[in-house]
């Protein structure tokens, strides 16, 4: 299904996602998400359990990386209570050569009728969101970014760097398309936050998958075709 897990006990469970699956179900999914996924293997394949999962938090259908699910309400209560307080650190490949090389960005951020993300001046609008980057490296034309998300807003990540003019790497709906890109160049890297009953911090790091690596660098343009 596209799930590994990195760590449970009897309130969480956190796994590294797959780019491709949804996180929970649109209804056209068929069945086919985290949540689903993980429902059937707490209930250990008996339909009849009361064993179930809770969502806490969300990554977009082709964001790989650490996500967390808690097996309780009152667990998913409490970490979402706390949620800002988490520390999420993510990793993207981007078009371009950011400029400066490490800063934050901010913006107002709104959501058209179209599901459409995008920043505005209307601070009565849009809701004030903060993303902070680092270069990391520079592959040719692209860039890999260390990025904290210090707010948590649907698209945040992408609609702020391509605001920048830095697309994240395959994003056909803030970027631009291109064929041989497989997948988004966003993975959730790591999350640190406090145990919700124990109180304990503890970090989780997805670790990067080969698909995300592959992204490093543009593709080479086709070579025009000789003319007999």
């Amino acid at each position: 299904m596209g799930l590994d897990i990195l760590y449970e006990d009897r309130d969480i469970i956190v796994v590294n996602k797959a780019a491709g699956l949804l996180t929970i179900g649109t209804g056209n999914d068929n069945g086919r998400t985290a949540h689903a996924a993980l429902d059937d293997y707490v209930r250990k394949g008996n339909y009849k359990s009361r064993e179930r999962i809770f969502i806490v938090h969300r990554l977009d259908r082709d964001t790989s990386g650490a996500l967390v699910f808690a097996r309780t309400e009152e667990v998913k209560e409490k970490l979402q209570s706390t949620w800002k307080e988490v520390e999420k650190t993510y990793l993207a490949f981007v078009e371009g050569h950011p400029d400066p090389e490490e800063g934050t960005i901010s913006s107002y951020l709104v959501e058209s009728s179209a599901r459409r993300v995008y920043s505005t001046n209307d601070k009565n609008e849009g809701r004030l969101s903060h993303t902070k980057y680092k270069v990391i490296k520079t592959v040719g034309e692209r860039s890999l970014l260390e990025i904290s998300l210090l707010t948590g807003r649907k698209n945040q990540i992408r609609v702020h760097v391509a605001d920048k003019g830095w697309p994240i790497v395959g994003d056909g709906k803030y970027g631009r398309k291109i064929r041989d890109n497989k997948r988004l160049a966003l993975h959730s890297h790591q999350l640190t936050f406090a145990h919700p009953f124990s109180g304990e911090m503890m970090t989780f790091e997805a670790p990067v998958p080969a698909t995300f690596h592959q992204m490093a660098a543009a593709p080479e343009p086709n070579p025009p075709k000789e003319r007999n």
